[in-house]
C-alpha cells in the first residue's frame, strides 16, 4: 500500500511522463471542433471535482474521452449526439467505473452510521437486561 503511494506522489520520473502525456493528448483536444473542445473542457472540469488519489486512472478516462470524441468528430457526428443531451448523465455513466471522493465519502458515512448504530443497539441491549 506505501509503495503505491511513493510510486503515485514521489516517483518523479512517472510524474514527468505522465505531465508530457497530459500536454500531447490536451493538443488534440485543442484540435477539435469549438464544440467539442467546449463539452471535454466541461466535462474535465466537473471530472478533476471528483478524483481521488493522484488521478492516474482519471487521466486514462479523459484518453477515452478523447478517442471518442475523436470517433463522433470523424463521423461527422454533433458532440451531443456522442455523449446525450444529458452531459451530466454521461459524466455519471463514466466515473461509475472510476474510484472518486464520492465513493471515499459514502464509505465513511456508511461505516460511520454502521458502527454508531450498533453502539445505540448495544446500549439498548445492555438497558433491557
Amino acid at each position: 500500500m506505501m509503495k503505491k503511494f511513493f510510486d503515485d506522489y514521489f516517483n518523479v520520473k512517472k510524474i514527468i511522463e505522465s505531465k508530457i502525456e497530459y500536454k500531447d493528448q490536451m493538443k488534440r483536444v485543442e484540435a477539435m471542433p469549438e464544440d467539442y473542445r467546449y463539452v471535454f473542457k466541461e466535462i474535465q472540469n466537473h471530472m478533476w471535482q471528483f478524483v481521488s488519489g493522484a488521478g492516474y486512472d482519471m487521466m486514462e478516462l479523459h484518453y477515452g474521452l478523447i478517442d471518442l470524441f475523436e470517433e463522433g468528430i470523424s463521423e461527422g457526428k454533433s458532440v451531443l449526439e456522442v455523449t446525450g443531451d444529458d452531459v451530466a448523465d454521461f459524466v455519471d455513466e463514466l466515473l461509475k467505473n472510476n474510484k472518486t471522493y464520492t465513493d471515499d465519502r459514502k464509505k465513511r458515512i456508511n461505516s460511520k452510521i454502521k458502527r454508531n448504530i450498533e453502539k445505540i443497539n448495544s446500549k439498548k441491549a445492555d438497558t433491557c437486561i
